[in-house]
C-alpha cells in the first residue's frame, strides 16, 4: 500500500472495532469525564492455591505516560534481529579485512563462493517453506516441556530470522565489491563483459537493498515489494550471467572455456543453483482462487476464503499474480473448518481497491507464511493482546486452543467489523477468555498495561503476543520488559 507512515498504523489499526460482550457491557453514562472502570473476569487456574476471586479493579482513569529507562529502550531496541544482523556482518567483514590484507587466500581465490554463499543463506531466511519447516520442527520437538527461557528464545529466534536475511544480503554485496575491486586493479586479467557485469549487478544488489530498508518497506509498501521483487529476480540472472562468465574465462590465457563441465564443478554454480531453487519454490505454489468480501462498514473488509487453517498463519494476496504481495493474519477455526477469513483495514489503494471493485477471485500462495502466533503451541497459557485489525493475527490462536486469553481493544467492533467476526468470538471463546474493550462505549483507551498485569497474573500466563500499531506496540512492549512479563510484539523489518 502506497501510503505515508502515519497512515499505515492509522484507521482500523488503531482501534476502530466494536463487538459488544459480557466484560464491556455498559453500565455507565457515555461520557469522556467519567471514570473508566473494568473488571477482570475469573478464569480456570492453574494451582489449588490460585485465587477464586477476579482480581481487583484497575485504577479508574488510565495514568500518564510512564518513564521508560534508557536501558529497557535499548534492550528493545537491540532485540535479537539486530543481534543477527550484527553477528553475521561482523563476521563477514572480518573475512573482508583479511582477504583483503592478503591473510585469507582462499578468500581471494573463490570470492564468487562468498558472494553467492551468503545471497543463498539470504534468500533461504526469506522462503515460505524453509519457514515452516522450522516453525513445525521447534513447535513439535519443544512445546511445553522444555524450559520456559529455551522456548522463548526459540520464539525470539524464529521471529527475527530477517536479521540473518538481510546481515546476509548486505555481506554478499560487501564481497562483491571487493570482489570487483580486485578485478579492476588487476583489469588487464579479465575480459570487458566480466568487468561490466559486475558493475551493473552490484548496482542492482544495491538497489534492491535499498527498496528493502524501513523507510521504503514501511511508507511505501508497494515500491518496496515491486523494487525488491523485480530488482531481485534481475539480480538472481546477472548473478546467473556473472558467474558464468567468471568460470568460463581463463585469465591466465585470455581465453573462454565453453565446457559446461568445468562450469558445473564450481561451487558458485552450485549455490547459484540452490538460490534460484529457493526463490521459485514458493511460486509454485501461487494460485488464483475464489474470495467472497463482506464489508461490514466503510473501514475493514473481511474477506472469505475456502478451507480451513492451522493458527498462527499470514496469507499473502495480490490482485495479480507477480505484482505487489500484502500480508494479513489469517483467522480460522481450524483445519477442519470450511472457510478462513482475512480482516483488511481499509487505508492503502490495495484494501480501498477491494471496496470500490470488489474481485471475485484474487491470487494467493496456497502454502501460507508462518508468523509468530505460530509458536503459540510451546506454552501452557499465553495472552494475546491486540488493537484494531490485529484482531486478525490474534484470534486463530484463541479460537484453537482453550489455554490463550484474548484481550481485543478498539472502538465500535462490531458495527465495524460485523456479525462474521463478532460471531467467531462469541461462538469459540467463553466469557471467562476474553476481555474485549469498546474505547467509544467506555468514554476512552484503558490503562493497557494495569489490565495486561492483572490478566497474566489471574491467568498465570507464561507469554504475551501483540498486535497493535507502532505506538501502541512500543508502549506495550516497553510496559512488559518494565513489569518482567516475556513479550513478543509486531515486527517492522527495519
Amino acid at each position: 500500500m502506497a501510503t505515508k507512515h502515519t497512515q499505515v498504523y492509522g484507521d482500523a489499526e488503531k482501534g476502530t472495532l466494536e463487538v459488544h460482550s459480557p466484560q464491556v457491557a455498559a453500565t455507565h453514562e457515555k461520557s469522556e469525564k467519567k471514570p473508566i472502570d473494568i473488571t477482570v473476569f475469573p478464569v480456570p487456574a492453574l494451582k489449588k492455591d490460585a485465587p477464586t476471586t477476579p482480581p481487583a479493579k484497575p485504577a479508574a482513569k488510565p495514568k500518564p505516560k510512564r518513564k521508560v529507562s534508557r536501558w529497557i529502550l535499548w534492550v528493545i531496541w537491540y532485540n535479537t534481529y539486530r543481534k543477527f544482523f550484527t553477528f553475521v556482518l561482523s563476521i563477514n567483514l572480518i573475512g573482508i579485512g583479511l582477504a583483503a590484507s592478503g591473510h585469507f587466500p582462499y578468500a581471494m581465490g573463490y570470492p564468487g563462493a562468498f558472494v553467492i554463499g551468503n545471497l543463498n543463506f539470504s534468500v533461504l531466511m526469506r522462503n515460505e517453506i524453509f519457514g515452516r519447516c522450522l516453525y513445525g520442527f521447534v513447535n513439535t520437538f519443544f512445546a511445553k516441556w522444555t524450559p520456559l527461557w529455551w522456548r522463548l528464545g526459540c520464539t525470539s529466534v524464529l521471529q527475527h530470522l530477517g536479521g540473518i536475511h538481510s546481515g546476509c544480503a548486505s555481506s554478499g554485496i560487501a564481497w562483491l565489491i571487493l570482489m570487483i575491486v580486485f578485478q579492476w586493479k588487476e583489469f588487464y586479467m579479465f575480459n570487458d563483459s566480466i568487468l561490466a557485469f559486475g558493475i551493473i549487478t552490484v548496482v542492482v544488489l544495491c538497489i534492491t537493498l535499498v527498496a528493502g530498508l524501513p523507510i521504503v518497506r514501511n511508507t511505501h509498501h508497494n515500491v518496496f515489494e515491486r523494487n525488491h521483487r523485480f530488482f531481485g529476480w534481475s539480480s538472481l540472472f546477472l548473478s546467473w550471467v556473472y558467474v558464468i562468465l567468471t568460470n568460463t574465462y581463463d585469465s591466465s590465457t585470455k581465453t573462454w572455456n565453453t565446457s559446461g563441465v568445468h562450469v558445473v564443478r564450481q561451487q558458485a554454480f552450485w549455490y547459484v543453483v540452490g538460490m534460484t531453487t529457493f526463490i521459485v519454490l514458493p511460486w509454485i505454489c501461487t494460485r488464483k482462487v475464489k474470495v467472497d468480501i463482506e464489508l461490514p462498514s466503510p473501514k475493514v473488509a473481511v474477506l472469505r476464503f475456502e478451507r480451513g487453517m492451522q493458527q498462527g498463519l499470514l496469507a499473502r494476496v495480490s490482485r495479480y499474480a507477480v505484482w505487489e504481495y500484502h500480508a494479513f493474519g489469517i483467522i480460522s477455526e481450524g483445519t477442519h473448518a470450511k472457510y478462513h477469513y482475512l480482516i483488511c483495514g481499509v487505508q492503502g489503494d490495495f484494501t480501498k481497491s477491494l471496496v470500490n471493485d470488489p474481485p471475485r477471485k484474487i491470487w494467493t500462495r496456497e502454502l501460507k507464511l508462518a508468523g509468530v502466533s505460530n509458536t503459540s503451541t510451546l506454552y501452557r497459557r499465553g495472552i494475546r493482546i491486540c488493537t484494531g485489525t490485529g484482531l486478525g493475527a490474534a484470534l486463530s490462536t484463541c479460537i484453537q486452543s482453550p489455554y490463550w486469553y484474548l484481550i481485543w481493544i478498539g472502538s465500535d467492533q462490531e458495527k465495524t467489523f460485523g456479525p462474521t467476526i463478532s460471531g467467531l468470538i462469541h461462538r469459540h471463546l467463553g466469557p471467562e477468555r476474553y476481555l474485549l474493550w469498546d474505547s467509544k462505549e467506555r468514554g476512552g483507551r484503558p490503562d493497557t498495561m494495569k489490565i495486561l498485569k492483572e490478566v497474566y497474573d489471574y491467568w498465570q500466563a507464561e507469554v504475551v503476543f501483540i498486535t497493535s500499531n507502532f505506538i501502541g506496540n512500543a508502549e506495550i512492549q516497553q510496559g512488559c520488559k518494565a513489569a518482567g512479563i516475556p513479550a513478543f510484539g509486531t515486527l517492522w523489518d527495519f
